[in-house]
């Protein structure tokens, strides 16, 4: 089994570097011309894309680590989670900047308009106190539970995004439907593990009841 100093000094900084990878393609692309005709709609497709890629392995990990047993999965959520949010910002800045140039009345006309843009627009916003509260500064601040709870929502971010990309193509939904064919799988994985967890209320009843004195 991998230690614990070998996930932090080797296999982080190497999945940190290849989540960095996707990035460096589309910046060589758009260099070189290689993002064909149309390269704004490549980068927002790009982005769009590897956004919802690391929103589902960040909610893969736990799946992972309960049926494998590696409890090393865990150490990587943050980062996977920070980079779903890194990516959702270049997404969300392609759309505002390089489509809308910043037209502020443009783009607020957009979003009820649109559906596909309602939808991501609310995935992005339920992503960004998610990464705010990251840290592990803010774990202690908001407590464990509270931060447990709050976490929960990227299960809402994803669904909206999966949404988005459905709403997006319209014709060919064989890419969004795969996304949600996992996020189902995950979500399913994740409800039978909450389902097989046995009670933590019950072992300490028990305990109390057999040390109590009887009358």
């Amino acid at each position: 089994m991998i230690d614990a100093r070998a996930v932090r000094f080797v296999i982080k900084p190497l999945v940190f570097i290849a989540a960095l990878a996707p990035l460096g393609l589309l910046a060589h692309g758009a260099a070189t011309g290689g993002l064909g005709a149309n390269p704004i709609e490549a980068i927002t497709h790009g982005t769009g894309d590897w956004t919802l890629r690391f929103l589902l392995l960040t909610l893969a990990l736990t799946p992972l680590r309960v049926l494998t047993g590696w409890n090393a999965f865990a150490r990587f959520r943050r980062l996977l989670g920070l980079f779903a949010f890194f990516y959702g910002c270049l997404h969300l800045l392609t759309y505002v900047w390089l489509d809308k140039f910043f037209s502020w009345g443009d783009i607020a006309r957009d979003i009820p308009r649109r559906p596909f843009i309602t939808a991501g627009v609310a995935a992005f916003v339920v992503l960004v106190p998610l990464a705010a509260t990251s840290t592990a500064g803010m774990i202690r601040r908001l407590g464990g539970r509270a931060w447990k709870r709050l976490h929960r929502l990227v299960y809402l971010s994803a669904m909206a995004g999966v949404l988005h990309y459905w709403w997006l193509v319209k014709a060919d939904v064989s890419r969004p439907r795969m996304y949600a064919i996992i996020l189902a799988a995950i979500l399913a994985v994740r409800l039978y593990v909450a389902w097989r967890q046995p009670s933590r209320t019950t072992a300490p009843s028990k305990s109390r009841a057999s040390t109590s004195p009887t009358r």
